[in-house]
């Protein structure tokens, strides 16, 4: 139940991203083209919504499995090795989020030390690194799942 409350918020989060990224591309081309008048800071926020939009939707990729997977050769071997197989990769790839999450904790807190700033718009970055951080955390947890429901 949490799980399922938790995946709908991320895809709401994700669908607010993608929206407000639409927006700001818009208003950037109407401002830009037929105004003369391009929408300020306008790189940047697309930069920080599409950072913000790739990080909310790492997990839900985890968590449906679409994420991309080359099987050429495994679908020769024994169910068994599959399993075993598919459970090696899931810690791998687990441990992997786990080490980025570390990583962007801690240029989380560097940045929140430093107190950096976008120029344009001086968004803090300290936010978008620390959701980074969390956004791998459940990515990672969604892939151990995956993993273990595929071995049993």
């Amino acid at each position: 139940m949490i799980m399922r409350l938790l995946g709908r918020g991320l895809e709401v989060c994700s669908i607010a991203l993608l929206l407000g990224l639409m927006t700001v591309t818009g208003l950037d081309v109407i401002g830009r083209y037929f105004l003369n008048a391009p929408l300020k800071g306008a790189f940047e926020l697309t930069e920080i919504l599409l950072a913000a939009l790739v990080f909310t939707a790492l997990p839900l990729v985890n968590r449906a499995g679409e994420h991309v997977d080359v099987d050429i050769a495994t679908s020769f071997l024994p169910g068994r090795l599959q399993h075993v197989l598919s459970l090696a990769i899931a810690i791998l790839c687990a441990g992997t989020l786990l080490f980025f999450a570390w990583r962007l904790g801690l240029l989380s807190q560097a940045q929140a030390n430093d107190g950096a700033r976008s120029v344009a718009w001086g968004v803090p970055y300290a936010p978008l690194a620390l959701l980074g951080a969390v956004m791998c955390l459940l990515a990672a947890g969604y892939g151990i799942i995956k993993g273990t429901a595929k071995n049993d």
